[in-house]
This record gives C-alpha cells, structure tokens and sequence, in this order.
C-alpha cells in the first residue's frame, strides 16, 4: 500500500511511522499478528483495547503485533483499482500474508466493516472455505458475548479479557507451524487456551434451539479473566497517533464495575472490579508522559467517580500535570463521585467536558434500571460544576427503557429544567445539553429478555421531547439516530441466520453503518427480507426460559441472578453496589467463600473484587484546594528550528505537525510557554504551509521555551525523540518579538519518474507563455489568476527540474501549481522536494 501513498486521501492513516510504533526484523519473529480495528484509523487509534493487547503481544519476542484499520471508500476504490491487497501499517504486509487476523468487536455495527477488510485482503469471508494457506481470523471484545451474527466468519473468538489469551493463541500458532500441525488440529489445541470459542465447534440447529457442541467436554465456553491488573504490563509507551478522536494518555484505572445498572452489558460481563494500585498508577502516568509527550490524560474505568482511591490519586497527579498545562480528563462519571477539591483541581488546568449519565429522568425509571442516584445528587454536583467555572453540562439520558411512559419523558425536561436554574443568573453562556439514545436490550443483562421500543414509537418520543424542549431556552436536545439502535438492537440478540443477511448486505453496499452519514437500513433489511427473516422478531420480546443464542458463552453471571435482577427491576427496586454493600451471588467471583462458576480459572485465579481501599476515600474529608500553579506565559527564549520532512513525514500535513512538535518538545523536556486565557496554547508557528506529499530540506517552525537554552542544546534533545523522517538540523534565536522573517522565494527540486518529456514540454510552454491563468477556490467562491509570475527561474538537469518561487505577490501551493500546469499527471509520476528558502 505504501506505494500507492501520494495518491492516498489523508495518507497519514496509512503510515505506521508514529512515535511509539513497534518495528520488529521479520526474520527474527515466529508468529506475525495483526491487530485489525473495522473502522477508520482516527476511531480505531482512540481504542485502548488495541494499544494493551499489542504491548502484551510485542512484549514476546518471537511475536509481532502491528495494526490496520477500515480505510475509506475512496482509499479502497485506489486499492482495487491498483489490485494492491490491504496491509499492515508497520510493515506494510497484505494481511493474507500473516499468521492470524485478531479483529476487535466493539460493537455490532461493524459487522459489515469486517467483511470489507477481508474482502480487501483477499481472505475468504468464512472459516469453511479457509485452509491453511490463509491467516487465523478471531474476534474479540465485548460483542463477542454474543457474536453468533458474524460466528461464521471468525476461526476463533476471546471471549472476555485478552492480556494472557492473545499471547497463548499466538503460541499455539507458533508451535502449530513447528509441528506442521493441520487448521484443524491447530483450533483443538487452541480449546485449551481460557477464554477461547471456536464457532465450528457447535453446530446450528435452527432457530429456537441450542447450539450443539461437537467436541465431548467443550459444551461451553468460560470467559477469560486476569484476576489482578498490576501482574499485566500496561502500555506507558503509547502509539502517537497523527490524528485520533481521543488523543491522549488514557490510563485504565480499574476494570469493572458492580453498580449494576440493569442495562448496561459492560457492567456485567467484565465483573469483578479490579483496581490497579496506586503506585502502578503513578508509574503509569509518570513514564507515560514523559514517553509520549501527550498534553492530556485520562483515568478511564465503567465508573471512574466509583475507584476507591481516587482523590487520592488524583491530588498525587495534580502538581505533575498542573506544571506541565497538562489536562486531566475524568469521563464515566458517576454523580456525586467528585469531591469539590477535586472540581476546583481540574478546573484550574484546562476543563475539559463535563457530562453526567442520569439514564432518566424520573425516579422511578432510573429505580428501575438501577442507576443508584437522586435528585438532589445530580444538583448537588451540576451546582459545584458552575462554582468552578463551568459554563455547560451535557446529560445523557435513555428513552424506550422498559415501563417507561410519557411522564417519564417529562421528567427529562424537568430535571434539565432544575439543572440549568442551579447555575444561578451569573452564568452568561450557560447551556445544559440533553443527548437522548433509544435503549438496546443487551445480551448477558438483566434486560436481555425485555422487547426493544418499536421504530415509529422511538421516533414519537423524540418528536415528544423535541416539542417540549423547544419551549425553553438554555436547554437543547440532541438524540442518536433511532435506525441505528434499531439495526444494533437486530444483531445484539441474533443468532447464526444472521450471517447471511451480513453478507447480503454487504454486497448491497452496507458499510460504516456506525457512521450516522453513512448508516443504510435499507441493504440490511432486503437482505433479510430475501431470507424470509423477520426484524421484529430479533428485537421483540425472548422468553425467559426458552434457549438464546448467547447460552453457551458465560461472563460468569447465572441466569438465577439475571432473573432475579429483571424481577426487581419491574418491582422498581434497586441493588446495592456489592463492593460496598451486600453480595447478590452473581456468580462472577469467590468473594467470602462463595464459588465461582468460572471454575477452571478460579482454580489457578483469584477471582474476588480488588479495591485500594474497602471505602471510597472520596467519602471523608478533603483538604482544601491550595496548589499553586507555576506561570507557564513566561519566556526564556526564542528560536527557529529548522528540520528535514522527507519520508513519511512528508505525509503530514502541517495542522498534524503542529501535534508532532509539541509533543517532541514535551518528550525533549524543552518546557513550552502558552498563551493566557480559558484555553492556553504552545506558542509556536510555522512557515507557509506544505503541501502534504511534498518532502523538504528546508522547514521551520518558531517557538517560545520557558528557559534559555543553548541552540545546540535543543537540537540535541530533539534528535531521538522525533518520529521517522522528521530530522532537526540546527536552532537559530530569534528576537523576543512575535512577528519573524518570512521567506519570500522557496527553491523546489522536481523530479520526473513518467513521460518525463511530455511533462517538461508542457512545463516549458508554461515558461514561454505571457501568462498562465488557473482557477483558484477563496471563500468568495472559485476566481481566476495568472500564475506565470508565480515562477521567477527553472532549470533543467536530466530529468529533473530546479524551480524557484516567488511569494512577494501571493502564494500558492507548489504542488498545484505544479499539477496545473503538467495536466493529466499522477502523484505517483514525480516527487517535489523544497531544498531552500529565501529572505528579503
């Protein structure tokens, strides 16, 4: 692929040249696994899940995890076009020619991507018409609790944690290839390994029926589990990515949580809660930032506000962050879960969103789901959010929640309503946003029995809700695309006669259907109506003692407290958070004798909550806010650093080098100054932009340290720390002034690898003419310009062209200028590279 790069839509997706990327010599490595994400790279490099599994993998030496992701549509037409299968970013390998395929599941709109990435890479869509010519396809993540949908496709699933399970596939392969072993024998070996199901091993009886196991002893298959975070390497050493959806140190503070609400899938199958200690948290964050330079942070978890420790751990953090004007950011809140020290903390380094979970707007409704909190918790909090300077707050809420009714809807509103009145009259910008999601009855919950609300029902209640927002002011709603959660409520529940309305949909050209811009219901619902299958059936009611789908795939939970749970749910009763109050005997874990239905790990494995502390230290006293934060305006000193951007780097666009730079320096320990104000930024600039795909000898950027450094000083501590083909070559101090010499003539070296006569014929009637007239698009819309004075001289040796620009009237880009004047030329005929600039 990387050959086809130039020509590329966003070719930086495409690099695998980040710092922090794991290279390996092929020859030194037994098994080579890649790590597949079915969506774009920008979703798929904000995924944790991704970055532990590849740590633990790489951290094997004859092992070798790399990474691919969805490309776009665009991306793949080029692909096709080319006939050039997809590949890993690393080492830019087709995927058919690696030894397994892990592809995470995070959710069932991605059944489609799937297929689409196996169809790219060559590799037949099902494990039947696989041999062993063709790399091990799993799955893993939290839809694979119930995958039957896409079971077909996938030689193998990790069902539950993955840390030690990819490791032991990875060497089941390795001994596999040693032995000469067949596929088959290579999966009845892989039984062996907690936590692995392998769907050819049960055979489909048809709907309403179980799954038979073909395999005596393997009728079920147990989740797997790692009983204690802090044995499990956590990756310090992140991948940068070059442009993420969330782009920062996310430090996984804790896994699980038993709070129970009686919706939520991740609550119940990733039980028992897990905390890492203190003192792993404080390496984690310590190395990982001066490793990766990142400018925020996160303490992620199902229920960060819920870690026992963390006031604690986070005024430990506070003092480290706060000098460096790094954010804290702290999603998956509970209300009520922060003390106002805390509030006060974050608020004095960069605030981040504050958003709430409320679920719903009643009390009786959110008794009914278990969420664990009132009223007068919520305003509580909202009001110390406002104290601290926060100017909004978003609320997320559900609607189609079983018993709800049109009074619970009015509840949504009212609670809004008192939220934004707690802000007071001081608050000028002051907006409380309300983010609406139709309910998705999930497999493994409380809930997995009840029907989803009907399509024209869902689309009732948001017009509902939308009539009644509208009446007020500082109060909005926004709501999730009910098509989506209606497609997500389909393959949730379903069973194996899903996989072909995948397939078929596939083909009738369902893809991204997570993407509300590119979500069609109508390729999957042909499809079904083709296989005479019915949509209601998949997202009405199931009976509960009647076979599912998911019965042979146990996270621990019985159905005896499933049920249990369901009935207390209908008689609105709540269930305490067992970490803290009574055990309700889920089945997960050993905690107070009791036994474990995982029973062959908890043989080896102590399968039992880990806390810091038995009580949240957020419940006593804090101490008062009294840090004080150190002046990061001050300058010390002015420089133009000059680098090389040649390789991949050229692939950088300069809005993604600005990221790379501040990130280098923070890694460089050079301490940047910001600007004041609400948001502080670095300050540094650069020159005229660069064309992406255009190397150069010659860039710069200007920027302000805190301290005085001796220019070879920087340049130095730059070299090891910046990514492949970025390569500072000297440091320039500048005046303490912001305005700084610009270049007014830039010297471009252009070399012809096609039809290299036809191109220099046009460009020297470019040369000879008078003038030389392109449209240009500005903001008024597209207008005409004489680009010939653009060119001051040009020369010519062999092939290659020496072209200066002349900027002292306009500028334009070197590239499209160049492609203007060479018509019907491809990226891949030429290279440009700047080679030097000018001043006045």
């Amino acid at each position: 692929m990387k050959e086809l790069l130039p020509i590329l839509p966003r070719p930086s997706r495409y690099l695998g040249s980040e710092w922090g990327a794991t290279i390996k010599d092929p020859t030194t490595v037994t098994v080579r696994c890649a790590l597949a994400f079915p969506d774009m790279y920008e979703i798929g490099m904000s995924y944790l899940g991704q970055k532990i599994l590849s740590e633990c993998i790489n951290a094997h030496p004859q092992f070798w995890a790399e990474r691919v992701f969805t490309p776009c549509v665009e991306t793949a037409a080029i692909l096709r076009e080319h006939n050039t299968p997809l590949a890993t970013l690393e080492s830019d390998t087709p995927l058919g020619e690696m030894d397994v395929v892990g592809i995470s599941l995070t959710h069932e709109l991605c059944y489609t991507n799937v297929l689409y990435m196996l169809d790219l890479a060559g590799i037949p869509f099902r494990t039947a018409d696989r041999d062993e010519s063709h790399p091990l396809i799993i799955a893993g993540g939290g839809a694979t609790f119930n995958a039957e949908p896409v079971a077909p496709f996938f030689d193998a699933m990790v069902i539950g944690d993955g840390e030690e399970a990819m490791p032991g596939v990875l060497a089941c392969v390795e001994k596999a290839k040693e032995e000469g072993l067949s596929r088959d024998e290579l999966l009845r070996n892989l039984i062996n390994v907690p936590g692995i199901y392998i769907p050819s091993f049960f055979e489909d009886q048809g709907p309403d029926q179980p799954l038979k196991p073909l395999i005596e002893g393997y009728e079920s298959i147990d989740k797997a589990v790692v009983d204690d975070l802090n044995k499990i390497d956590f990756p310090k050493g992140q991948t940068i990515p070059f442009n993420a959806i969330h782009d920062r140190l996310t430090m996984e503070i804790a896994r699980g949580c038993t709070r129970g609400c009686r919706f939520c899938q991740a609550g119940m199958i990733y039980r028992p809660v897990r905390e890492r200690s203190l003192e792993n948290l404080d390496e984690i964050l310590t190395e990982g930032l001066a490793r990766t330079g990142y400018e925020e942070t996160s303490m992620l978890s199902l229920s960060t506000g819920d870690f026992s420790a963390l006031d604690t751990f986070f005024t430990q953090s506070f003092d480290k962050c706060a000098s460096e004007q790094i954010a804290i950011s702290l999603p998956s809140l509970r209300v009520g879960s922060l003390s106002e020290p805390i509030m006060e903390r974050i608020s004095s380094i960069r605030r981040t969103g504050a958003t709430l979970a409320p679920e719903a707007g009643s009390q009786r409704l959110r008794d009914v789901i278990n969420k664990g909190i009132n009223e007068e918790e919520l305003i509580e909090h909202v009001r110390l959010l406002f104290d601290n300077g926060w100017q909004g707050v978003k609320l997320y809420f559900m609607i189609g929640l079983p018993t709800e009714t049109d009074e619970d809807l009015d509840a949504i509103v009212d609670l809004c309503l008192k939220v934004r009145d707690s802000a007071g009259r001081h608050l000028k910008r002051l907006q409380v946003s309300a983010a609406v999601s139709p309910f998705v009855p999930k497999p493994q919950t409380p809930f997995q029995w009840e029907p989803q609300c009907s399509y024209d029902e869902i689309y009732r209640k948001i017009g509902y809700l939308r009539d009644q927002f509208r009446r007020h002011k500082r109060i909005s709603m926004r709501f999730h695309e009910p098509s989506m959660s209606s497609l997500e409520g389909v393959f949730s529940r379903g069973d194996r006669r899903l996989a072909e309305v995948v397939e078929r949909a596939y083909e009738l050209g369902a893809l991204f259907s997570s993407w509300k811009d590119h979500l069609k219901l109508e390729p999957y619902k042909q499809a079904m109506e083709e296989l005479n299958l019915s949509w209601d059936e998949y997202t009405g009611p199931r009976d509960p003692e009647g076979p599912l789908p998911w019965d042979h795939l146990s996270c621990g939970l019985t159905k005896k407290f499933l049920k249990a749970e369901h009935a207390r749910a209908l008689s609105e009763k709540i269930t305490e958070d067992c970490r803290y109050g009574a055990c309700r005997n889920c089945g997960v874990c050993e905690f107070d004798g009791r036994v474990s239905t995982l029973k062959e790990q908890a043989k080896t494995k102590d399968i039992r909550p880990k806390m810091v502390f038995t009580t949240r230290d957020q419940e006593g006293e804090q101490p008062p806010y009294s840090v004080e934060k150190p002046d990061l305006t001050v300058k010390g000193g002015h420089y133009r650093l000059w680098f090389e951007k040649n390789g991949p780097a050229a692939y950088l666009s300069q809005l993604e080098l600005q990221d790379v730079f501040e990130r280098a320096f923070r890694r460089a320990k050079l301490p940047l100054s910001f600007s004041a104000g609400f948001h502080p930024m670095p300050k540094l600039s650069f020159g005229m932009a660069l064309p992406v795909g255009v190397a150069s000898t010659a860039e710069w950027i200007n920027v302000f340290f805190r301290e005085d450094f001796e220019p070879t000083d920087i340049i130095k501590r730059l070299i090891p720390v910046m990514p492949e083909g970025l390569k500072p070559l000297k440091a320039d101090r500048l005046s303490m002034g912001k305005k700084q010499p610009q270049a007014v003539e830039e010297v471009f070296e252009l070399v012809l690898k096609k039809d290299a006569e036809q191109r220099i014929n046009q460009w020297n009637t470019y040369l000879d003419s008078a003038e030389f007239k392109v449209e240009k698009r500005t903001k008024k819309g597209m207008k005409e310009m004489d680009v010939r004075p653009l060119v001051k001289e040009s020369t010519k040796n062999g092939d290659t062209l020496t072209i200066v620009f002349d900027w002292r009237q306009r500028y334009m880009s070197p590239l499209a200028l160049v492609m203007a004047v060479m018509k019907g030329i491809s990226q891949l005929d030429f290279t440009l590279t700047k080679k030097a600039q000018r001043f006045d």
